[in-house]
């Protein structure tokens, strides 16, 4: 009897070896095709992420990772956009005070008022780049309150038509529109069923279901209206960014002043200066804003950067000189 328990005992704890999962499956085949749930009930899709030809390509890369002739990593818009403003302001305007006060004979003069210049400048225009962002904002938030209300007040039938207007002329048909219509109702409803979110004091406090960034108030704000919620901080980055630029930008026509004792002759070595670092500017801002396809874009950009702050300089320059010999006759 032992004996014999020991014998199927021994049989039936015998194990067998299974094969190595990498020896049954093709070595040519890199990927295996995604496989789903059996829970599924033949309606739903395969996942989004996996929906690519990098399966079907030699050299399995994603289309997204694909660099077309043109492709090129661009600065935030806004920042450019402040950075230009100040920039061109502090290259164009000091250059123009400075070829002014030339007339006048003495680099002390032109020193003088153009280091007050440039400090008074510079404050004034980040103050100016604060103010509008935050006119910017206010404005935004008032459309905010308005749609928001418009949107609670008005029946389904009315929003499929303000969302169709919105998706039908980019080729969305009408039925689709009524989709996005519904799903965006309904974020909408849901985001303003809570009103734990705190508020910072500094800010207006927002109106049930305005404090999220999803939903059919949005919607119709970003792509009705073309306008996004600006942050705080883009406000004092507005007023830094403008500053800063004017005030590097307008010390560059001031530098032979400090060296030079006549005004005329620092005139021409600013001239020079402030020439070249217009065209360098003009052709590194038609790269940083994209406008510069070919190297005609380059030029373009230069050239009417440097035309620009060049016709200030003579108009003003003309004016002081045609003021000291009225003065003399």
């Amino acid at each position: 009897m032992t004996s014999a328990y020991q014998v199927s005992t021994s049989t039936t704890t015998a194990t067998v070896p299974l094969p190595h999962r990498d020896a049954t499956s093709d070595s040519s085949v890199k990927r295996q095709t995604p496989v789903w749930s059996l829970k599924s009930n033949g309606t739903s899709t395969s996942p989004l992420a996996d929906k690519c030809d990098r399966n079907g390509r030699q050299d399995g890369i994603c289309c997204k990772e694909l660099k077309g002739d043109y492709d090129r990593t661009l600065i935030d818009p806004d920042v450019v956009r402040d950075i230009i403003i100040g920039l061109s302001d502090g290259l164009t305007v000091p250059f123009a005070l400075t070829a002014g006060l030339s007339g006048l004979g003495t680099s002390r003069i032109v020193v003088v008022g153009g280091v007050a210049e440039l400090i008074a400048g510079a404050i004034s225009m980040g103050i100016g780049g604060f103010l509008a962002s935050q006119a910017e904002r206010d404005h935004y938030r008032f459309l905010r309150r308005h749609t928001y209300s418009r949107v609670m007040r008005s029946c389904i039938g009315e929003m499929e038509r303000e969302v169709y207007a919105v998706l039908g002329p980019v080729g969305v048909d009408e039925s689709t529109s009524q989709a996005v219509t519904y799903c965006l109702r309904k974020v909408e409803d849901e985001s303003g069923s809570d009103g734990s979110t705190p508020v910072p004091a500094d800010e207006e406090k927002p109106s049930r279901g305005m404090k999220s960034e999803s939903g059919l108030t949005p919607f119709l704000l970003k792509f009705g209206e073309g306008m996004e919620e600006i942050p705080t901080r883009r406000l004092y980055l507005s007023a830094v960014t403008i500053g800063m630029g004017y005030l590097c930008g307008g010390i560059i026509p001031l530098l032979p002043y400090f060296f030079i004792p006549r005004a005329i002759e620092a005139l021409q070595y600013s001239c020079i200066i402030t020439g070249i670092i217009l065209l360098i500017f003009g052709t590194v801002k038609a790269r940083v804003t994209g406008a510069a396809r070919n190297v005609w874009g380059y030029i373009w950009g230069a050239v009417s950067t440097l035309a620009v702050g060049g016709f200030a300089a003579a108009a003003a320059y003309g004016l002081v000189v045609a003021v000291e010999r009225s003065r003399s006759i």
